[in-house]
């Protein structure tokens, strides 16, 4: 198990939000924090995560919110193990 950032941007409107939230629900085991703040100004609402999972469940976690229009991720994930009987 590894520990790591995710930092995911909605552009435009808030129209994929609801979608960004029912994956990110379906991955709770992988979030131990999370942050929010919409810039409404400008049209972007960020989000940043700390995850704990292997590196396959937080590449899948990327990927899901990574295909959906108008969605930005970056990842990066240490080389930092947790031993998995710690979860």
């Amino acid at each position: 198990m590894r520990i790591g950032v995710m930092g995911i941007i909605i552009e435009k409107d808030r129209s994929m939000a609801q979608e960004v939230q029912r994956i990110l629900s379906a991955h709770a085991e992988l979030i131990m924090a999370r942050t929010g703040l919409p810039d409404r100004e400008n049209g972007i609402y960020v989000i940043s995560l700390i995850v704990r999972g292997t590196n396959e469940k937080i590449s899948a976690l990327a990927g899901k919110l990574g295909k959906l229009p108008n969605v930005k991720v970056k990842s990066a994930v240490t080389d930092a193990e947790i031993p998995a009987d710690h979860t």
